[in-house]
């Protein structure tokens, strides 16, 4: 069992709420990060058997190409810099000038340093959602936006 600072430090995960966001080069605060998911298509191939006697065909599944990414952010809606941000961005897709970027998301430890970095190649806005409007409520107005990429690599800072 971990008893010093710094076992404790090795041994227990990190907190998910202490992280940062980057776009190209522009630090996003976002609410809720979600997608950074790392899958593949499988194939299936049937070959008949040779040194095993037995009758009938042998199947094998083995990965194929990689699925692309799909990445959710959430952020609060803040008055000069949401449009510019995020629908900035998107609106270039109307006009057929797709700027791909990467996007970084650091998990990070208590003091801020980042830890392990997800880094999406190749990133691009495919859907924005306004905030849902309720005159019943009082929470924050929260935007959605999806990304897709090309791929993730995940590295330690």
């Amino acid at each position: 069992m971990a008893t010093t600072k710094d076992e404790i430090a090795a041994a227990y995960p990190l907190p998910v709420y202490n992280y940062r966001v980057q776009i190209g080069p522009d630090t996003i605060a976002c609410t809720e990060v979600s997608g950074l998911s790392i899958g593949f298509e499988t194939t299936t191939y049937k070959e008949s058997p040779t040194a095993s006697g037995k009758a009938g065909p042998r199947t094998l599944h083995m990965p194929a190409q990689g699925n692309p990414v799909k990445v959710t952010l959430k952020k609060g809606v803040v008055r000069q810099t949401s449009v510019k941000a995020l629908y900035g961005w998107i609106s270039d897709v109307k006009i057929n000038r797709v700027e791909k970027k990467d996007l970084a998301v650091d998990l990070c430890d208590e003091s801020g340093k980042a830890i392990i970095r997800w880094t999406v190649r190749n990133a691009f806005p495919t859907k924005l959602d306004a905030p849902t409007f309720d005159a019943k409520s009082n929470d924050a107005a929260i935007e959605q936006m999806e990304l897709t990429g090309d791929s993730i690599e995940i590295t330690e800072v």
